[in-house]
């Protein structure tokens, strides 16, 4: 019985690749998410629907629905958890072509987490383990680096 079933899924599976066809990558870039995504999302109780989506689609996904992703995860995620997360992830993955989203992110992490749970890593993991020693020089030229370490460090001689 056990050999039916393999040799059916065998025979079954040669005939769809018979079928395939294969797509250059390029042709990939750019697609618009579907409807059902879309409504998935919008049902995201927390951020983490949003975040994975932004984690798995990273490389398709379309700088439209990118913005209406990071927009959906600023409204529902109420720490900065999935923000913060966010903006480290997109940052790792191409800190030029995402600085904008990035740096959205930021702001809302910062006026999200008023515990100070998400800030410390998103200090170090958008402006290197060395930031504290370049404090001045970013918070001239960064204002989401001077008010993450503002928050951080309320010292009035830390800057």
């Amino acid at each position: 019985m056990f050999l039916n079933i393999i040799n059916h899924l065998h025979s079954n599976i040669w005939q769809y690749e018979a079928n395939l066809v294969i797509l250059p990558h390029s042709f990939y870039q750019f697609i618009n998410m579907t409807p059902e995504e879309a409504k998935r999302l919008k049902s995201d109780p927390d951020g983490l629907l949003s975040y994975e989506y932004i984690a798995n689609h990273i490389e398709d996904c379309d700088p439209a629905d990118l913005n209406d992703v990071i927009e959906n995860l600023v409204t529902v995620d109420l720490n900065g958890q999935f923000t913060a997360s966010a903006a480290r992830y997109l940052n790792a993955i191409d800190a030029v072509r995402f600085a904008d989203a990035v740096a959205r992110l930021a702001a809302a992490t910062i006026d999200k987490d008023r515990e100070h749970r998400y800030l410390p890593d998103l200090l170090t993991g958008v402006y290197g383990p060395d930031c504290h020693s370049r404090a001045d020089e970013l918070s001239k030229s960064d204002n989401n680096f001077r008010r993450i370490y503002k928050r951080l460090f309320p010292n009035p001689d830390s800057l």
